[in-house]
């Protein structure tokens, strides 16, 4: 771990002892709890934070409302929550966009380290290096030489700037040398269009939303992002494999204003990781094709910490800037 990420990570776990000198009601909750989401109906997160909500919802007996502010890569919901009373009764569902936020948008209103406390991890995905099926390459040392031998040439198309898929595909230019130029659309539906027709060459793509194009032969996939090989693409390797240390994976987890009472924070946190543990849930998140990030605050404090030192070296490497 970098320096910084060190410093970050003292930071962020640092936060639950704040949490746990405030007091509060061990009644809660006792009225409806919003959960903002970044992201528009429908997408995962969407609705993992549905299904989540509804499993709080039973279990408390009181609803746990889903209410999506997309925006702004994230940051409308983020200040939304950072700018409510740390009552419990508004949550964020934070993810990668988070980390990455941090260095992709300057004078941001809020220091999300800071201003949003870890409860949780939910989720964790990878996604998928594919390329078009007339692509050269089969293999991820076959990509680098082909990107080697026509530098500049190799077009990699990504949902916009600083997504995870965009970050992904910046940290494997980073690690390789090879040189691509990147495509940012407005969304990930276009950019896969311009794949599928063979106007671009390659993307990282989210895992869950690439299966039926990888099995039905559309895009043809050379490696999974994640440390360890994916589940539902078990024959697929990691970059990794190539490209020793190469690690990129996106994630969902539920983070409160810093200040919420200790009773709130975790009776929050030991929901989520029951629910986690439960088999209807996790045949759910199955389904979904991603995997469970139980744990502790200090676990998923320690994993923002660490990736927002990561992506902020890479932000840096790329240029970036906010679409």
């Amino acid at each position: 771990m970098t320096a910084s990420a060190a410093g970050l990570a003292f930071a962020s776990t640092d936060i639950a002892p704040q949490v746990l000198a405030q007091g509060a009601g061990k009644a809660y909750p006792t009225r409806p709890v919003r959960w903002i989401v970044a992201f528009p109906p429908g997408s995962t997160p969407d609705i993992l934070a549905r299904l989540m909500g509804q499993w709080l919802s039973e279990r408390f007996a009181q609803p746990f409302v889903i209410e999506n502010r997309p925006g702004a890569g994230g940051n409308l919901a983020t200040e939304a929550v950072v700018r409510a009373p740390a009552d419990g009764y508004t949550l964020l569902l934070v993810g990668t966009n988070n980390a990455i936020n941090a260095t992709l948008y300057e004078g941001l209103n809020f220091n999300f380290i800071r201003d949003i406390a870890p409860v949780t991890g939910i989720i964790r995905f990878s996604n998928v290096m594919v390329v078009h099926p007339s692509f050269p390459a089969k293999t991820v040392a076959g990509f680098i030489a082909y990107a080697k031998a026509n530098p500049g040439k190799i077009n990699m198309a990504s949902p916009g700037n600083g997504t995870s898929q965009h970050v992904s595909g910046e940290l494997f230019k980073r690690m390789t040398g090879v040189d691509m130029v990147h495509v940012p659309y407005r969304g990930l539906g276009p950019a896969v269009t311009d794949l599928l027709r063979g106007q671009v060459q390659v993307i990282f793509h989210a895992v869950p939303a690439a299966i039926e194009y990888i099995k039905t032969g559309m895009l043809r996939a050379l490696a999974v992002t994640t440390a360890t090989r994916s589940e539902s693409l078990p024959d697929i390797p990691t970059v990794g494999e190539t490209v020793p240390g190469y690690e990129a994976s996106a994630w969902n987890g539920l983070g409160v204003p810093g200040n919420t009472p200790a009773e709130i924070f975790n009776k929050l946190n030991k929901e989520i990781n029951i629910a986690l543990a439960d088999p209807k849930m996790k045949a759910r998140l199955a389904d979904l094709d991603v995997t469970a990030l139980a744990g502790s605050p200090a676990d998923f404090g320690k994993l923002i910490a660490e990736d927002t030192a990561k992506w902020a070296e890479v932000v840096k490497f790329s240029g970036a800037k906010p679409d």
